[in-house]
């Protein structure tokens, strides 16, 4: 169990890094290739694109042909898609770089998070998940702090390297053994369609992926506008992961004590308060801390979500893989959403009314957590 957690967390961690090392250079891309925010959004949304198309295919591949057969097809496309977006001389080559790149995620998540999830005690899946996700959370943090190190060395032999270690760890994760394949109910996915917990929690990862997809492009141009360098706006980016990367696993551990709706319900209250203050915030110090103040509270519902989502699936009979593999789905059309549809609204009505829209979605869903009974949501047979 834990030689699987340690290799699930550090073939997460790699992807969520290669994820968010582009936040810095948004900036730089925009000055390149003359981009507006809403072009600017697009690229950045083109990594949540691919992951959307890719996301069920990917959860049917790790369910029938097996978690590691996923994972290690999913790192081997990685691979060679950071070696295009190193080589991407357009913003349209650059934008299906990071198409692929999304389209890979999805299929070694899907099967790393479910090879983990068969492997995880059931009574601790969701601490698990939760240390894995702070591994995420990490990889995502050094992310920009990877761009901003690009942007200085040069940005084509930064992505040939970590195109090299994605090929690597395929051929790590080649070595152990894992389940060939899953045994789903019939039925089960007619059944988690149907259960509203379980929909509840692919939106618990929908919603702040959308959130996160906006401050990913405003965020960045703001600062950039008041003359802060790359590898300033990365710093600002790692701050606000740390605290994450340990809020993780204890809000697992916590939604595997006290339940799902508890953690989320927090993360929600205190989500609103941050997107309005973002909507308000002029001074470039205001928007560091409140990107930072985001970090904790806009990513505090993903692994209770995560975790509710893989609960309600073994309770509809409906495999592990292919729950994840919608979860995926679920978390690309927030990351879709989130940088195009708020960079449009940015150019048509400045960067507050994205924000206030956000605070509106977290407050509707906090009304809708606030309704639903406070029972456990631990498995049963389905």
């Amino acid at each position: 169990m834990r030689r699987l957690l340690v290799l699930v967390s550090s073939i997460i961690f790699l992807d969520a890094m290669l994820f968010t090392a582009l936040t810095p250079l948004v900036p730089h891309y925009a000055h390149e290739f003359g981009l507006s925010k809403a072009e600017a959004g697009l690229l950045v949304g083109a990594f949540g694109a691919g992951a959307l198309v890719g996301g069920i295919p990917g959860g049917i591949i790790a369910a029938r042909f097996g978690p590691k057969r996923a994972v290690v097809g999913g790192l081997l496309l990685l691979g060679l898609a950071s070696f295009a977006f190193a080589a991407a001389g357009t913003a349209a080559t650059l934008g299906a770089a990071r198409f692929v790149q999304g389209l890979s995620s999805t299929t070694t998540w899907a099967g790393a998070l479910g090879w983990l999830t068969l492997g995880a005690p059931r009574a601790q899946r969701g601490e698990a998940i939760g240390t894995a996700f702070g591994a995420a959370v990490f990889g995502a943090l050094l992310g920009p702090m990877l761009g901003g190190v690009a942007d200085v060395l040069g940005i084509r032999a930064s992505f040939i390297v970590v195109g090299l270690i994605a090929l690597a760890f395929a051929g790590f994760s080649a070595l152990p053994k894992a389940p060939t394949k899953e045994l789903p109910t019939a039925g089960g996915l007619r059944r988690a369609i149907a259960d509203q917990r379980f929909l509840g929690g692919l939106w618990l990862n929908t919603l702040p992926a959308l959130l996160f997809g906006m401050l990913a492009v405003l965020a960045p141009l703001a600062l950039d506008s008041h003359g802060w360098s790359p590898f300033a706006i990365a710093f600002v980016f790692f701050v606000a992961g740390l605290v994450e990367v340990v809020i993780n696993p204890l809000l697992g551990r916590a939604s595997d004590r006290v339940g799902r709706l508890l953690p989320i319900r927090i993360a929600l209250a205190a989500s609103v308060v941050v997107a309005v203050a973002l909507a308000a915030a002029s001074r470039p110090a205001m928007i560091a801390i409140l990107v930072c103040a985001a970090g904790v509270s806009f990513g505090g519902f993903y692994t209770p979500g995560m975790a509710l989502t893989s609960h309600r699936a073994e309770v509809a009979g409906l495999a592990q893989g292919m729950a994840f593999g919608l979860m995926n789905s679920a978390w690309a059309l927030g990351n879709v959403t989130g940088p195009t549809v708020g960079g449009a609204l940015a150019d048509a009505s400045g960067d507050a009314t994205p924000y206030l829209v956000g605070a509106a979605l977290c407050a509707v869903t906090l009304v809708a957590a606030l309704r639903v009974s406070p029972r456990r949501t631990e498995p049963r047979a389905a």
